[in-house]
Formats: structure tokens, C-alpha cells, sequence
């Protein structure tokens, strides 16, 4: 499997999901603002979406978008504990985060990324990121993982993006159960080894 991603960008939860899985995976580096791939392919014509994550399917189809990705990875290894199994009630629990954090938090994000927004539209933006981090810190208080005691790529997708508070200078100190579910996760041997491949952090 080969997957497009870009340092610190949402393709970080699938490349922390088939590490967690065990699976093998082929990174290619993806320049957004030259939407150029590490080995100079021009990455439009790879993905017409311009945006990561993208991979490549054992067919050679392409499949894009976090939330769909994440679930496929976890779906080739069933016996990770990565996701409930397809049909049960479980899963769709597990899609329901996948969905708040895609639209809720992933897309909250979207206007602090754009130069041109107005202080206004970013001070806004990031009360409203407040009330979902709230959410998020009251569902923590009771349980170490979105789903309870197991670790999920609903996690993984979550401290991907909520990660993205170190770029906007973001105080999450006040949502404590939010803040040590993110130590929790970053601490996790295999979220490390991600980290470091994309050159988020150094090895230790």
C-alpha cells in the first residue's frame, strides 16, 4: 500500500493506523504548494482532489479522504482491535466520531489555515474549536478513549487534528482530559515511529 501524505497533514492518521496494524506502507512525501511528490510526479494527476491522503489500493484504484482511509487500513487487519467489526452497533459509534471529528473538528480548522482570514473569522473559529474541545474533554473525563478503554483510528484521527493547535498557538492546557489523551496517544510506540518518519519529532 502505498500512501501520499504531507508532514503533519490528516494523512498522518492513516500512516499512524497501518503502523498500529502492523501493515507495510510505501510513503510518498507530497509538496502541497507545488503539488509535487518527493520523486518530482505531478501529485493532481495522481489524486485530481490535490489534497493528501491519498493511496493506492492493491488493484491500483486510488482511495482519498482520512475518514475512509483510516477504516480501510484498520479493516485489513481485523485482529489489530483498530475498528469494530463492519455491522455492528459498535461500528457505527465508531463512525459517528469519525464524522464529528471530519466535520467538527478536521474542517473547524479550515479558515486559521488561509492567510487572508480576517482576525474576526479567526477568533471565532477558534471559540467555536472550544466548544468541541469541551465536548471532547467531557466524553475523556470518563473513558482514556473515544470508544471507551481501546484505542481506535477514531483516536488516531483525533490527535492528528487536534495536534494542529501547536501550529495556531491554540492553549488546549484547560481541557485536561483532552490534553492527557493527547500525551496518552503521542506516548504509544507506534504513534512515535510516525512521528519521527515524517519528521514531526526526533528519534530518541
Amino acid at each position: 500500500m502505498k500512501l501520499y501524505y504531507t508532514p503533519g497533514a490528516c494523512s498522518l492518521a492513516p500512516h499512524i493506523v497501518a503502523r498500529e496494524a502492523g501493515l507495510n506502507i510505501d510513503l510518498v512525501k507530497v509538496d502541497l504548494s507545488k503539488h509535487l511528490t518527493e520523486t518530482g510526479e505531478n501529485f493532481r494527476a495522481i489524486n485530481p482532489k490535490g489534497y493528501v491522503p491519498a493511496v493506492t489500493l492493491k488493484d491500483g484504484s486510488l482511495l482519498t479522504e482520512a475518514a475512509a482511509i483510516i477504516q480501510y487500513v484498520a479493516d485489513q487487519k481485523p485482529d489489530a482491535g483498530l475498528a469494530p467489526a463492519n455491522g455492528t452497533t459498535e461500528r457505527y459509534r465508531l463512525i459517528e466520531w469519525l464524522t464529528f471529528i471530519s466535520s467538527e473538528i478536521h474542517k473547524g480548522f479550515g479558515p486559521l489555515w488561509n492567510p487572508a482570514t480576517p482576525d474576526s473569522v479567526k477568533t471565532s473559529t477558534k471559540e467555536r474549536l472550544a466548544t468541541r474541545f469541551a465536548y471532547l474533554d467531557e466524553t475523556l473525563a470518563k473513558q482514556p478513549f473515544l470508544m471507551g478503554e481501546t484505542f481506535t483510528i477514531a483516536d488516531a484521527y483525533l490527535f492528528t487534528v487536534v495536534n494542529w493547535t501547536n501550529f495556531h498557538a491554540i492553549d488546549i492546557s484547560s481541557f485536561k482530559n483532552l490534553s492527557a489523551f493527547m500525551g496518552r496517544v503521542a506516548s504509544r510506540p507506534k504513534v512515535q515511529e510516525a512521528l519521527v518518519a515524517e519528521g514531526l519529532k526526533q528519534a530518541a
